[in-house]
């Protein structure tokens, strides 16, 4: 699903105010840009075929056993190495989530069940149950934090499905592990788990999308299989340089989570931003455990709201009408800037007026 993404101003004209992409819009890269600048030379050259040097000094970094780590060239990479290896898989898929999990296991030729929340998202947070995973199921793709809906499972049922189908691999995506303040478990404690495997991603985290660079902690039985399929020089060498820059922060005690330190004011805003949208005519919103959030306009489609606000407010927004499970109601809201906020919550007004 290429064009089915946020981020998608190129549709349109001027962008002002951009709520359909999660990535953060506050982080502070100068370290980075400075660090980088310095390894421009390494461009010249052709870097590690397989990133091994980076993978084992995360390893150390997160306090992981040799072959625990697998970098690859961002998250995305890493769902369609990991589908690939498992190629013909019975596949559940805990929805509504990130679409590439579906596209990644159709494209290698896995059987894939769709598992849907028991409750209405706008009402609660859903509950997945351990029965709602069918038997004979191979892998089960859980994304927590949630794209679209920004809840959480909870660490106590995720040790549960775990342990509870001990013959089927896990793949968990924590990409938006950093704009939560729930306490979710490190990857040193998930590894006492051979049949997981767990997504990391750079883009969500420190907000460098362009870099393309994640990595999936795990079982190294798992790791090796998923290494297989990599191909040679896949992680550039800037990608390459980021990741040793960063695997200094990994070591702290907050991990990547203590780099935010604006999430207290992000998350702080978020509920204001849900409360002024709430109280608008014909729009609700959905419970959220980080900085973004699910919507449904009752009154009109997404595709007729993004279509509105883009070309007349200079507004984006995520159309999530194309998640499985969602109407064409869903839309998807990424916190940003107060003024921004502001300019978001001015183009919902202006829009409900004209479909009155």
């Amino acid at each position: 699903m290429i064009y089915g993404h946020g981020d998608d101003r190129w549709r349109y004209g001027h962008i002002s105010a951009d709520f359909s992409s999660n990535v953060y819009y506050g982080a502070d890269n100068s370290a980075l840009l400075d660090y980088l600048r310095g390894h421009f030379d390494d461009l010249l050259h052709y870097p590690e075929p397989a990133p091994h040097t980076l993978e084992a000094r995360l390893e150390e970094a997160y306090g992981l056993a040799p072959g625990t780590v697998c970098v690859s060239g961002g998250a995305t990479e890493a769902i369609y190495l990991i589908a690939q290896a498992f190629a013909g898989s019975r596949s559940a898929i805990f929805q509504p989530a990130f679409s590439e999990y579906s596209d990644a296991c159709h494209q290698h030729g896995h059987f894939v069940k769709h598992i849907f929340a028991q409750a209405d998202l706008f009402s609660g947070d859903g509950i997945i149950s351990e029965a709602q995973i069918p038997d004979g199921t191979q892998m089960c793709w859980i994304c927590n934090p949630c794209n679209p809906t920004g809840h959480i499972y909870a660490n106590e049922l995720v040790e549960r499905l775990i342990a509870s189908h001990p013959g089927c691999i896990f793949v968990m995506d924590q990409s938006y592990a950093a704009f939560t303040r729930y306490p979710l478990p490190s990857p040193a404690e998930l590894a006492a788990h051979p049949n997981l495997l767990v997504l990391h991603s750079l883009t969500k985290s420190h907000a460098v999308p362009g870099l393309r660079l994640g990595w999936i902690t795990g079982s190294a039985r798992l790791l090796e299989r998923v290494r297989s399929c990599r191909m040679p020089w896949s992680v550039n060498a800037l990608a390459v340089a980021a990741g040793m820059f960063f695997a200094e922060e990994i070591g702290s005690s907050s991990q990547t989570r203590g780099r935010l330190s604006g999430l207290d004011g992000l998350l702080e805003e978020c509920r204001r931003l849900r409360e002024s949208i709430a109280s608008l005519e014909g729009l609700r919103v959905a419970p959220t455990h980080t900085h973004f959030f699910l919507c449904r306009t009752e009154n009109s489609t997404a595709a007729e709201l993004k279509d509105y606000l883009a070309r007349e407010q200079g507004v984006l927004i995520r159309d999530a009408s194309n998640f499985p499970g969602l109407d064409e109601g869903c839309f998807r809201i990424a916190t940003q800037k107060p003024e921004f906020n502001k300019i978001l919550l001015s183009g919902l007004n202006s829009f409900i007026s004209t479909n009155k």
